[in-house]
């Protein structure tokens, strides 16, 4: 198929549920004129406390369903998946260029502050895996990085507490340790190592104070395949309409409610598709 073709192909996005949709609003902002279908996975999240063998399968069933929607390029836009199954998928499924979230993750860290200490917010799995720990020291062998699991973030962004006291108390709890010693000792950035956490980012904020970094991987990651995209000629430019395509494994209505807040912009249950994996 020549690359003409292959270029008016959607972009496809997978998550354990809506968290990635972080990352597709970053890629809708960065490649307006591309088209993308995200499927989250919303009947099995999280994924962050699963075994690694589980997230593998989870994955590796949620890509087929994608592959079977003709797309040109895949996006993990899940710290955990991305962490476990990256390699695997990369592996099976060349030519098709497969992109995980964590390695932008890490890149954007390490430029931001080099030789310095990064803190890891992210899921039990991710943190279990050390996947930032070991992409950051492998472009960075003088950094310093602690890697934290915080799964009630993950629950307060899907219940959309994102302000307020009940979320800056739960912030606070988690960063404390980290904050409270000598200055040089704290962090040099935060990396947000879950596609959730992102719309907590300014509690984040206000608790760990202006001088540290908020590092977010999603517009890395967008940044990344924009590039590939322009490398491998498959870009978008028929000039038809781009268009998003949205699935879940379960709950629309709620994936609907959630996925707003996420995205940026309003939906409703009809806005789902619901697939079965």
């Amino acid at each position: 198929m020549t690359n003409s073709l292959q270029s008016t192909k959607p972009i496809g996005i997978f998550d354990s549920g809506v968290g990635g949709l972080t990352v597709l609003k970053a890629l809708r902002e960065r490649l307006p004129d591309e088209s993308f279908v995200y499927l989250g996975d919303t009947a099995r999240l999280p994924y962050g406390t699963k075994s690694p063998t589980s997230i593998l399968r989870y994955a590796k069933q949620a890509t087929r369903h994608l592959q079977q929607r003709s797309i040109k390029l895949l996006v993990i836009a899940c710290n955990t998946a991305s962490a476990v199954a990256l390699e695997d998928l990369q592996t099976e499924l060349q030519p098709l260029p497969v992109i995980g979230v964590v390695h932008p993750g890490a890149s954007a860290a390490v430029l931001a502050r080099p030789s310095g200490r990064h803190l890891v917010l992210a899921t039990e799995a991710t943190v279990r895996l050390g996947a930032y720990g070991d992409a950051i020291r492998a472009l960075d062998s003088s950094a310093s990085v602690e890697e934290l699991p915080c799964e009630l973030l993950v629950a307060l962004a899907e219940e959309g507490w994102t302000t307020g006291g009940i979320a800056e108390a739960i912030v606070a709890r988690y960063l404390q340790p980290f904050l409270s010693g000598r200055n040089e000792a704290r962090p040099a950035s935060i990396i947000l190592g879950c596609t959730h956490f992102p719309i907590l980012k300014n509690t984040i904020r206000r608790v760990a104070g202006d001088q540290v970094s908020i590092v977010d991987s999603a517009g890395t990651t967008a940044a990344v395949v924009a590039d590939l995209l322009q490398l491998r000629n498959l870009e978008r430019k028929d000039g038809t309409r781009s268009r998003v395509d949205l699935l879940a494994t379960d709950g629309a209505r709620r994936f609907a409610r959630v996925g707003g807040a996420f995205l940026g912009e309003d939906l409703s249950a009809d806005d789902v598709e619901v697939v079965d994996l």
